[in-house]
Protein backbone atom coordinates (compact mmCIF):
# COMPACT_ATOMS: atom_id res chain seq x y z
CA UNK A 1 0.00 0.00 0.00
CA UNK A 2 1.40 3.41 -1.00
CA UNK A 3 2.07 5.77 1.92
CA UNK A 4 0.12 8.38 -0.07
CA UNK A 5 -3.03 6.31 0.54
CA UNK A 6 -2.64 7.15 4.22
CA UNK A 7 -2.50 10.87 3.45
CA UNK A 8 -5.20 13.51 3.45
CA UNK A 9 -4.00 16.55 1.53
CA UNK A 10 -5.42 20.06 1.69
CA UNK A 11 -4.59 22.01 -1.47
CA UNK A 12 -4.93 25.80 -1.52
CA UNK A 13 -4.71 27.63 -4.83
CA UNK A 14 -6.21 24.83 -6.95
CA UNK A 15 -7.77 27.21 -9.49
CA UNK A 16 -4.37 28.63 -10.48
CA UNK A 17 -1.99 27.40 -13.22
CA UNK A 18 0.10 25.11 -10.99
CA UNK A 19 -2.67 24.32 -8.49
CA UNK A 20 -4.82 22.88 -11.25
CA UNK A 21 -2.08 20.43 -12.26
CA UNK A 22 -1.51 19.44 -8.62
CA UNK A 23 -5.27 18.82 -8.20
CA UNK A 24 -5.23 16.58 -11.30
CA UNK A 25 -2.24 14.63 -9.95
CA UNK A 26 -3.91 14.15 -6.54
CA UNK A 27 -7.05 12.83 -8.25
CA UNK A 28 -5.04 10.48 -10.49
CA UNK A 29 -3.19 9.08 -7.46
CA UNK A 30 -6.54 8.68 -5.60
CA UNK A 31 -5.15 10.64 -2.64
CA UNK A 32 -7.81 11.82 -0.21
CA UNK A 33 -7.96 15.55 -0.87
CA UNK A 34 -9.63 18.77 0.22
CA UNK A 35 -9.56 21.62 -2.29
CA UNK A 36 -10.31 25.10 -1.01
CA UNK A 37 -11.33 27.83 -3.43
CA UNK A 38 -13.08 31.17 -3.51
CA UNK A 39 -14.95 29.98 -6.62
CA UNK A 40 -15.61 26.26 -6.03
CA UNK A 41 -17.59 25.89 -9.28
CA UNK A 42 -14.24 26.11 -11.12
CA UNK A 43 -13.22 22.83 -9.45
CA UNK A 44 -16.45 20.87 -9.99
CA UNK A 45 -14.75 18.46 -12.41
CA UNK A 46 -12.42 17.29 -9.60
CA UNK A 47 -15.22 16.32 -7.21
CA UNK A 48 -15.19 12.59 -6.44
CA UNK A 49 -15.23 10.04 -3.63
CA UNK A 50 -11.69 11.08 -2.68
CA UNK A 51 -11.99 14.83 -3.32
CA UNK A 52 -13.97 17.33 -1.26
CA UNK A 53 -14.34 20.94 -2.41
CA UNK A 54 -14.63 23.66 0.23
CA UNK A 55 -15.64 27.25 -0.43
CA UNK A 56 -13.27 29.55 1.45
CA UNK A 57 -11.08 32.59 0.92
CA UNK A 58 -7.61 32.17 2.35
CA UNK A 59 -7.39 35.92 2.96
CA UNK A 60 -10.27 35.58 5.49
CA UNK A 61 -9.12 33.50 8.50
CA UNK A 62 -12.66 33.07 9.81
CA UNK A 63 -13.54 31.11 6.64
CA UNK A 64 -10.67 28.66 7.26
CA UNK A 65 -11.79 27.50 10.70
CA UNK A 66 -11.59 23.70 10.84
CA UNK A 67 -10.51 23.19 7.21
CA UNK A 68 -7.38 21.32 8.32
CA UNK A 69 -9.18 18.80 10.53
CA UNK A 70 -8.01 15.30 9.59
CA UNK A 71 -5.42 16.71 7.16
CA UNK A 72 -1.87 15.29 7.18
CA UNK A 73 -0.29 17.57 4.53
CA UNK A 74 -1.06 21.09 3.32
CA UNK A 75 0.13 22.18 -0.13
CA UNK A 76 -0.15 25.90 -0.85
CA UNK A 77 0.37 27.50 -4.26
CA UNK A 78 -1.35 30.65 -2.99
CA UNK A 79 0.25 33.78 -4.41
CA UNK A 80 -0.31 36.55 -6.92
CA UNK A 81 1.89 37.91 -9.68
CA UNK A 82 -0.18 41.03 -10.23
CA UNK A 83 -1.87 42.98 -7.47
CA UNK A 84 -5.53 43.64 -8.23
CA UNK A 85 -8.94 43.85 -6.52
CA UNK A 86 -7.31 45.94 -3.79
CA UNK A 87 -5.20 43.09 -2.36
CA UNK A 88 -1.43 43.32 -2.00
CA UNK A 89 1.40 40.79 -2.06
CA UNK A 90 1.50 41.01 1.74
CA UNK A 91 -2.26 40.28 1.92
CA UNK A 92 -1.97 37.15 -0.23
CA UNK A 93 1.57 35.74 -0.43
CA UNK A 94 2.25 36.38 3.26
CA UNK A 95 -0.94 36.81 5.30
CA UNK A 96 -3.22 34.35 3.46
CA UNK A 97 -0.57 31.64 3.72
CA UNK A 98 -0.04 32.52 7.38
CA UNK A 99 -3.80 32.09 7.99
CA UNK A 100 -3.50 28.62 6.48
CA UNK A 101 -0.39 27.81 8.50
CA UNK A 102 -2.12 28.83 11.75
CA UNK A 103 -5.02 26.47 10.97
CA UNK A 104 -2.55 23.70 10.07
CA UNK A 105 -0.78 24.07 13.42
CA UNK A 106 -4.06 24.02 15.36
CA UNK A 107 -5.18 20.82 13.60
CA UNK A 108 -1.90 18.97 14.08
CA UNK A 109 -1.01 18.82 10.36
CA UNK A 110 2.28 16.95 9.88
CA UNK A 111 3.71 18.68 6.82
CA UNK A 112 3.33 22.00 4.97
CA UNK A 113 4.52 22.34 1.36
CA UNK A 114 4.81 25.87 0.00
CA UNK A 115 5.64 26.92 -3.55
CA UNK A 116 7.83 30.02 -3.73
CA UNK A 117 10.27 30.71 -6.60
CA UNK A 118 13.93 30.28 -7.46
CA UNK A 119 16.32 32.59 -5.60
CA UNK A 120 13.53 34.17 -3.57
CA UNK A 121 15.88 34.37 -0.59
CA UNK A 122 18.48 36.15 -2.75
CA UNK A 123 15.98 38.68 -4.17
CA UNK A 124 14.04 39.46 -1.00
CA UNK A 125 14.14 43.18 -1.88
CA UNK A 126 11.74 42.58 -4.81
CA UNK A 127 8.14 43.27 -3.79
CA UNK A 128 6.88 39.84 -4.89
CA UNK A 129 9.64 38.03 -2.99
CA UNK A 130 9.46 40.20 0.12
CA UNK A 131 6.03 38.75 0.97
CA UNK A 132 6.85 35.17 -0.09
CA UNK A 133 10.05 35.06 1.95
CA UNK A 134 8.40 36.60 5.00
CA UNK A 135 6.04 33.62 4.89
CA UNK A 136 8.96 31.20 4.40
CA UNK A 137 10.47 32.65 7.63
CA UNK A 138 7.17 32.00 9.45
CA UNK A 139 6.99 28.47 8.05
CA UNK A 140 10.54 27.67 9.19
CA UNK A 141 9.72 28.95 12.68
CA UNK A 142 6.37 27.08 12.86
CA UNK A 143 7.68 23.79 14.21
CA UNK A 144 5.96 21.86 11.39
CA UNK A 145 7.84 19.65 8.94
CA UNK A 146 7.99 21.67 5.75
CA UNK A 147 9.25 21.83 2.18
CA UNK A 148 9.71 25.06 0.23
CA UNK A 149 9.67 24.35 -3.51
CA UNK A 150 11.49 26.88 -5.70
CA UNK A 151 10.63 26.44 -9.39
CA UNK A 152 12.60 28.19 -12.10
CA UNK A 153 9.79 29.99 -13.93
CA UNK A 154 6.66 28.42 -15.46
CA UNK A 155 6.05 27.63 -19.12
CA UNK A 156 2.94 29.81 -18.84
CA UNK A 157 5.18 32.85 -18.19
CA UNK A 158 7.00 32.16 -21.47
CA UNK A 159 3.87 33.19 -23.40
CA UNK A 160 5.29 36.74 -23.23
CA UNK A 161 7.78 35.61 -25.89
CA UNK A 162 4.93 34.41 -28.11
CA UNK A 163 3.13 37.73 -27.62
CA UNK A 164 6.22 39.61 -28.83
CA UNK A 165 6.77 37.13 -31.68
CA UNK A 166 3.21 37.72 -32.94
CA UNK A 167 4.21 41.34 -33.56
CA UNK A 168 7.24 40.16 -35.54
CA UNK A 169 10.09 41.02 -33.16
CA UNK A 170 11.40 39.76 -29.83
CA UNK A 171 13.03 42.38 -27.58
CA UNK A 172 15.73 41.30 -25.10
CA UNK A 173 17.97 43.20 -22.71
CA UNK A 174 21.72 42.66 -22.96
CA UNK A 175 23.15 39.97 -25.25
CA UNK A 176 20.33 37.48 -24.67
CA UNK A 177 22.71 34.72 -23.58
CA UNK A 178 21.25 34.51 -20.07
CA UNK A 179 20.28 30.88 -19.41
CA UNK A 180 17.47 29.30 -17.46
CA UNK A 181 15.25 26.21 -17.53
CA UNK A 182 11.53 26.93 -17.00
CA UNK A 183 9.26 24.05 -16.02
CA UNK A 184 5.78 22.92 -17.09
CA UNK A 185 3.06 22.87 -14.41
CA UNK A 186 2.41 19.17 -15.02
CA UNK A 187 6.04 18.27 -14.26
CA UNK A 188 6.14 20.59 -11.24
CA UNK A 189 2.98 18.95 -9.86
CA UNK A 190 4.89 15.63 -9.75
CA UNK A 191 7.63 17.32 -7.68
CA UNK A 192 4.99 18.71 -5.30
CA UNK A 193 3.46 15.27 -4.74
CA UNK A 194 6.89 13.70 -4.22
CA UNK A 195 7.49 16.33 -1.52
CA UNK A 196 4.68 14.81 0.58
CA UNK A 197 7.05 12.01 1.61
CA UNK A 198 10.28 13.98 1.26
CA UNK A 199 12.60 14.98 4.06
CA UNK A 200 14.00 17.94 2.05
CA UNK A 201 13.25 21.37 3.45
CA UNK A 202 13.98 23.01 0.12
CA UNK A 203 13.67 21.78 -3.46
CA UNK A 204 14.97 23.92 -6.32
CA UNK A 205 13.74 22.62 -9.67
CA UNK A 206 13.55 23.51 -13.35
CA UNK A 207 12.56 21.88 -16.60
CA UNK A 208 14.64 19.47 -18.70
CA UNK A 209 16.03 22.04 -21.18
CA UNK A 210 18.48 24.81 -20.30
CA UNK A 211 17.86 27.58 -22.83
CA UNK A 212 19.17 31.08 -23.51
CA UNK A 213 16.75 33.96 -23.92
CA UNK A 214 17.89 34.14 -27.56
CA UNK A 215 16.93 30.49 -28.07
CA UNK A 216 13.51 31.03 -26.51
CA UNK A 217 12.97 34.10 -28.69
CA UNK A 218 13.95 32.16 -31.83
CA UNK A 219 11.69 29.27 -30.78
CA UNK A 220 8.72 31.63 -30.38
CA UNK A 221 9.32 33.20 -33.81
CA UNK A 222 9.77 29.79 -35.49
CA UNK A 223 6.55 28.53 -33.87
CA UNK A 224 4.66 31.42 -35.45
CA UNK A 225 6.56 30.96 -38.74
CA UNK A 226 8.04 34.45 -38.52
CA UNK A 227 11.52 35.46 -39.63
CA UNK A 228 14.00 35.59 -36.76
CA UNK A 229 14.16 39.23 -35.63
CA UNK A 230 15.59 39.70 -32.15
CA UNK A 231 16.36 43.21 -30.96
CA UNK A 232 18.97 43.48 -28.18
CA UNK A 233 18.47 46.55 -26.02
CA UNK A 234 21.30 47.88 -23.84
CA UNK A 235 21.08 46.74 -20.23
CA UNK A 236 21.04 50.31 -18.88
CA UNK A 237 17.53 50.65 -20.34
CA UNK A 238 16.37 47.69 -18.23
CA UNK A 239 17.87 49.24 -15.10
CA UNK A 240 16.37 52.63 -15.94
CA UNK A 241 12.88 51.11 -16.44
CA UNK A 242 13.06 49.43 -13.02
CA UNK A 243 14.22 52.70 -11.38
CA UNK A 244 11.52 54.77 -13.13
CA UNK A 245 8.73 52.33 -12.27
CA UNK A 246 9.80 52.14 -8.62
CA UNK A 247 10.02 55.94 -8.45
CA UNK A 248 6.86 56.97 -10.27
CA UNK A 249 4.38 54.08 -9.97
CA UNK A 250 2.86 51.90 -7.24
CA UNK A 251 3.86 48.31 -6.43
CA UNK A 252 0.68 47.27 -8.23
CA UNK A 253 2.29 48.44 -11.47
CA UNK A 254 5.96 47.79 -10.90
CA UNK A 255 5.85 44.57 -8.82
CA UNK A 256 5.58 42.03 -11.66
CA UNK A 257 7.74 44.04 -14.09
CA UNK A 258 10.51 44.50 -11.50
CA UNK A 259 10.38 40.72 -10.85
CA UNK A 260 10.67 39.64 -14.50
CA UNK A 261 13.26 42.27 -15.49
CA UNK A 262 15.48 41.38 -12.51
CA UNK A 263 15.37 37.60 -12.95
CA UNK A 264 15.84 37.80 -16.73
CA UNK A 265 19.12 39.73 -16.29
CA UNK A 266 21.28 36.77 -15.23
CA UNK A 267 21.51 32.99 -15.41
CA UNK A 268 19.05 31.04 -13.25
CA UNK A 269 19.75 27.35 -13.70
CA UNK A 270 17.99 24.80 -11.48
CA UNK A 271 18.36 21.01 -11.23
CA UNK A 272 16.58 19.55 -14.26
CA UNK A 273 13.38 17.55 -14.03
CA UNK A 274 10.45 16.52 -16.19
CA UNK A 275 9.39 15.44 -19.66
CA UNK A 276 7.62 18.50 -21.06
CA UNK A 277 9.40 20.59 -23.67
CA UNK A 278 8.92 24.33 -24.16
CA UNK A 279 8.78 23.90 -27.95
CA UNK A 280 5.76 21.57 -27.62
CA UNK A 281 4.13 24.02 -25.20
CA UNK A 282 4.57 26.87 -27.71
CA UNK A 283 3.09 24.73 -30.51
CA UNK A 284 0.07 23.82 -28.34
CA UNK A 285 -0.43 27.44 -27.26
CA UNK A 286 -0.46 28.65 -30.87
CA UNK A 287 -2.91 25.92 -31.89
CA UNK A 288 -5.27 26.90 -29.08
CA UNK A 289 -5.12 30.64 -29.75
Amino acid sequence: MSTNNLQTVLLAGATGYLGNYIAQALVEDAIKTKLIARSPHKLKNFESKTVKIIKAEVTKPEQLLGVCEGVTTVISTVGITRQKDGVTYMDVDYQANLNLLNEAKKAGVKRFIYISAINGDKYRYLKIFEAKEKFVDALKASGLSYTVIRPNGFFSDMKDFLDMARKGKVYLFGNGNQKFNPIHGEDLAIVCLQAINSTSNEIVVGGPDILTLNEIGEMALHTLQKPVKIVHLPDWIRRFIIWALRTFTSTKTYGPIEFFLTLMAEDNIAPRFGQQRLESFFNESVKQS
